[in-house]
């Protein structure tokens, strides 16, 4: 089914925003049967983490823009960094109470803060640890384990037997469970299944990186023998991708035969749930049956070329160690949060160019064959930033510089573009990744249309934390699918929109400007 990539242009096609779809839908919101945040063992026992109090010695943007090689790692993977692994990424931040109850703020962000991802771990024998299949509950930070026993062979069959996971001490397990988003999204939820496990990955690179730890993303996985090892109910919740975390230098041992299958009891999210087929049936057709259909995944991508640019380039100029903050990684991820209203005041070019460069380029991922190959292009909308032309721009990475694609002032369509809300038209630049899906499709089968959606959101993740790094705000965004495209042709055309995001100052308190999105001819 991989290979029938008509099903990815069916599901993106059935969950584009248009003016119309987004008013005569009919949904709303039943807090009644409002999903519980969290996935709750009541059987199983806690094993509690220890706190996460030092500090890493990484810089952030060094963190952000960089990767530890396999192999390279610091020795000795404990449970104190494990915690703070899962801290930094998926822990509990900080909390509000509201009318309807409390809401858990986690490390990193997730659309409308249903925090749908899940984290897993299959580990060896590691300090104060022993070797099984556990879930993190970010509630009471706590492992629960569901398999004794190291089961890391399961994972090497499942990927090919590729090193990346043979010699890792660590795989970490994101999955998503449907519920929780779609009680709000419905069947959008599949595209933020890639950008809400995207931004917990890109803490979770960065954390690494900064306890001096390689990690790598992989999507090139059987997905049947990943799910029964976790023991979860398809229909419910899906494995998303796995990130092999350090290196040993000995293998896993090889196990023979199957886990078998496992019955903890879960208490459900809600009352009832609903279904939409939509999603479940677009992760049925990108799923890995078969061990060819791995090898055939790992096969590196064609060149793609990027159109020359047909006027002069803006060079990015980013700013040097010495003109940053120089906060550590942690304490930006600690200070990262969803910036809800922005202030209507520029930012400089070498704030824009430094965000660009720590977090436009590749990382280390399966998808991205040869290294570099990156599925997504970046377009701009320049509103305020202090050396540089109010207008549309489009990203070239190589070299790293913009294109002009026509100037102005384009608050009130940057408002529009993004589902006529008020942060695209306030905020200083907002930034759209598009795709030509097609060549993605040819390549990856509908795999790749999971692997654009991660790699979107990983990107965006890394600009919500250069963006903290520099003390400004940033938030993600949904937006109407053709008419962004629309906006930035001819150069965007027959390119698909895949995620946005808003960068720019926060509003200070008692500012009440407000840029106003404004439709015209309807």
């Amino acid at each position: 089914m991989n290979r029938e990539t008509s099903a990815s242009w069916v599901y993106h096609d059935a969950t584009k925003h248009t003016y119309r779809s987004v008013r005569a839908s009919g949904h709303f919101l039943d807090w009644k049967n409002h999903p519980s945040p969290f996935k709750i063992y009541p059987n199983l026992a806690a094993i509690p983490l220890p706190p996460v109090s030092e500090p890493l010695p990484c810089d952030a943007l060094a963190a952000i823009s960089s990767s530890i090689p396999p192999g390279n790692d610091q020795p000795g993977l404990t449970l104190e960094t494990l915690a703070a692994l899962l801290f930094l990424s998926a822990g509990i931040t900080r909390r509000r109470t509201h009318a309807g109850g409390e809401i858990y703020f986690r490390a990193a962000s997730h659309t409308g803060a249903m925090y749908a991802i899940e984290l897993y771990l299959i580990c060896g024998p590691l300090p104060d640890l022993e070797a099984g299949v556990y879930h993190f509950s970010p509630g009471d930070f706590a492992l629960r384990r569901l398999r004794k026993g190291d089961l890391r062979d399961v994972l090497v069959r499942a990927t090919g037997g590729g090193p990346s996971v043979a010699q890792a001490p660590l795989t970490i397990a994101s999955t998503g469970t449907y519920w929780r988003n779609a009680w709000k999204y419905q069947s959008r939820t599949y595209r933020h299944f890639g950008w809400d496990n995207g931004t917990l990955l890109a803490n979770l690179l960065a954390a690494a990186t900064g306890m001096g730890l390689s990690a790598t993303v992989m999507l090139g996985f059987q997905d049947e023998p990943v799910n029964e090892l976790l023991g979860i109910d398809t229909m419910r919740e899906v494995t998303l991708s796995l990130l092999p975390v350090g290196h040993s230098q000995e293998p896993c041992r090889k196990f023979q035969g199957n886990p078998g299958p496992l019955a903890h009891e879960n208490i459900p999210y809600s009352q009832e749930e609903v279904d939409y087929p939509a999603m479940r049936e677009m992760h049925s057709a990108s799923s890995l049956m078969s061990a060819a259909e791995v090898r055939e995944w790992a096969r590196p991508m064609p060149p793609s070329v990027f159109p020359p640019a047909k006027g002069d380039l803006v060079p990015l100029v980013p700013s040097d160690g010495g003109s940053i903050r120089g906060d550590s990684i942690d304490r930006v991820i600690l200070r990262r949060g969803s910036t809800r209203k922005f202030a209507l005041e520029s930012i400089t070019f070498p704030q824009l160019s430094t965000i660009l460069n720590h977090s436009a380029g590749e990382f280390p991922a399966d998808f991205q064959n040869p290294p570099g190959a990156m599925l997504t292009e970046l377009y701009l909308i320049v509103h305020a930033v202090e050396g540089l032309r109010p207008g549309a721009y489009v990203l070239h990475r190589a070299p790293m510089a913009l294109e002009l694609l026509k100037d102005g002032d384009f608050r009130r369509e940057a408002g529009v573009l993004g589902l006529d809300q008020h942060l695209p038209a306030e905020a200083s630049v907002v930034i759209f990744f598009m795709a030509g899906l097609n060549p993605i499709l040819r390549r990856y089968g509908n795999r790749g249309y999971r692997a654009v959606q991660l790699e979107a959101g990983i990107l965006g993740g890394k600009m919500y934390l250069a963006a903290y790094a520099q003390m400004l705000g940033a938030t993600g965004l949904t937006f109407y699918d053709d008419e962004v495209t629309e906006f930035f042709s001819p150069h965007a055309a027959g390119k698909s929109s895949i995620f946005l995001m808003a960068i720019g100052k926060p509003r200070r308190q008692g500012d009440s400007r407000i840029a106003k999105p404004e439709r015209v001819n309807r």
